[in-house]
């Protein structure tokens, strides 16, 4: 099965004519999103300013042509896209795709930018340049079987994202389907990322991303000075497939291609946690939500509950539920954006989880409720969903099972809802306004630096 040959094709030869409305709305959404996320992060996420200073130290203070969020001077397109794609999932509040189980946005979107700033692409190729690498990223991820992918302790994001970012960026730097297919050869050499940051709270998660977007673009410009890269990449007997999987199929990264486009699959988020989370914050919000929200009439007091047990999948619980003593009491912001304990005391007892509420991270009133709070496997939940049981001590018990969370196609969040999150996260930047006007016509954008360019400044 020739994988990446036809990846490969597609990926050169995508015009924005070939993609429909829908799939074209939702990538601007997908940028608009991640925009606002890389503003506030760069400002507010404790990562930042040492991320930053390594950075300079790497080669940053040196003028280049590609624009990372919040650096007044361009610097080369590598370090923008590793910077901008580290300030990206730093909040954990990016994009994803559930059934690839990963977060294409952060890997191709930062990628993208720089290749479309080295190349002058303008809004065009760029909106055609970011459904490939979705669509790259996210087959891989079908492909490699994301079960067995993270069973072997890989950050999927990570090492299909390398794939995607080199799709994008090799899109915008018009390379051919045979120099695609070097650069994936070239990408697949460096598609790493690790899930081993569970275990302390590290900002390895927050960085994977950046490399991944980094690779792609330095795999897409060697491709383009004619490096060669290895032959069947993907689908090859020591390939991406292969070598990272127990339980490949590389059928599914071909499964209609061309027809049926991922981004359309891809999630936005409404909290700034594990979307392992997000189905059990959307049930409990509704628990204890004003009188008439949720429309069951399951409306509580924190103090009517003795317990709230959340059913969860093997991933959900290897990610946000177990082992429930650490998941009970994080240390820091990453150890609570994968604690559904934490995450789901702050919706009881607060109504919400934004990214300001890591406030609440040591809060004794949190603490205790966390006790209350028990992750339990349940092998009939599927995918990002869950079960809720509430145990009243009054005796009652309320039970609910949500299949998806707010943000999943089935249930999307709305433009006006996406360009509000955009406005909180990033409102406090004078170029806000004008920047999220430019990513909702993007197509009519005669050349990207209109919008790279105002991301520089955030006084």
């Amino acid at each position: 099965m020739e994988v990446t040959a036809q990846l490969s094709h597609f990926a050169a030869t995508l015009t924005l004519a070939d993609i429909p409305p829908a799939a074209r709305d939702q990538t601007k959404l997908c940028v608009l999103d991640l925009a606002g996320i890389m503003v506030r992060a760069c400002r507010d996420a404790e990562s930042s300013p040492p991320i930053r200073r390594a950075v300079m130290r790497l080669g940053g203070t040196a003028a280049g042509p590609c624009t990372a969020v919040g650096e007044p001077r361009g610097m080369s397109a590598p370090l923008a896209a590793l910077l901008n794609g580290a300030y990206g999932h730093s909040l954990d509040f990016d994009d994803t795709h559930q059934l690839a189980s990963l977060h294409p946005g952060v890997c191709v979107i930062p990628a993208a930018l720089a290749a479309a700033e080295l190349a002058g692409a303008g809004g065009p190729d760029l909106l055609a340049a970011i459904v490939a690498g979705y669509d790259i990223a996210c087959r891989l991820g079908l492909a490699v079987d994301p079960e067995s992918h993270y069973a072997r302790g890989f950050h999927p994001t990570a090492t299909c994202g390398v794939f995607g970012a080199a799709a994008a960026a090799g899109r915008l730097l018009r390379l051919d389907p045979a120099r695609m297919a070097a650069a994936f050869g070239l990408a697949e050499s460096r598609a790493a990322g690790s899930l081993q940051y569970l275990e302390n709270g590290s900002w390895n998660k927050r960085l994977q991303p950046g490399f991944a977007a980094a690779a792609g673009i330095e795999s897409a410009i060697l491709a383009d000075e004619g490096v060669i890269g290895a032959a069947e990449p993907i689908e090859g007997r020591l390939g991406f497939l292969r070598g990272y999987s127990d339980a490949p199929h590389p059928e599914r990264a071909l499964e209609d291609l061309g027809t049926r486009f991922e981004v359309t699959r891809t999630a936005l988020k409404p909290y700034p946690c594990c979307r392992y989370a997000h189905s059990a914050l959307d049930g409990i919000r509704g628990l204890f939500a004003p009188a008439g929200h949720d429309g069951r009439g399951h409306v509580l007091n924190p103090a009517d509950v003795e317990r709230l047990e959340v059913g969860l999948n093997d991933s959900g619980m290897r990610l946000v539920g177990a082992p429930e003593d650490r998941k009970r009491s994080p240390a820091n912001v990453v150890d609570g954006q994968f604690s559904l304990h934490f995450v789901g005391a702050v919706a009881a007892l607060h109504g919400n989880m934004g990214w300001d509420d890591y406030r609440y991270l040591g809060d004794p009133d949190v603490r205790a409720f966390s006790d209350r709070i028990a992750a339990v496997p349940d092998p009939g939940v599927r995918g990002v969903g869950c079960t809720i049981t509430a145990r009243l001590r009054d005796g009652r018990v309320l039970h609910q099972a949500i299949a998806a969370p707010k943000g999943e196609p089935e249930l999307p969040m709305s433009p006006d809802e996406v360009r509000a999150k955009f406005m909180d996260l990033a409102g406090g930047w004078y170029g806000a306004a004008d920047t999220a006007a430019r990513i909702l016509e993007l197509e009519r954008l005669p050349d990207v630096r209109a919008l790279t360019e105002p991301l520089r400044a955030l006084a």
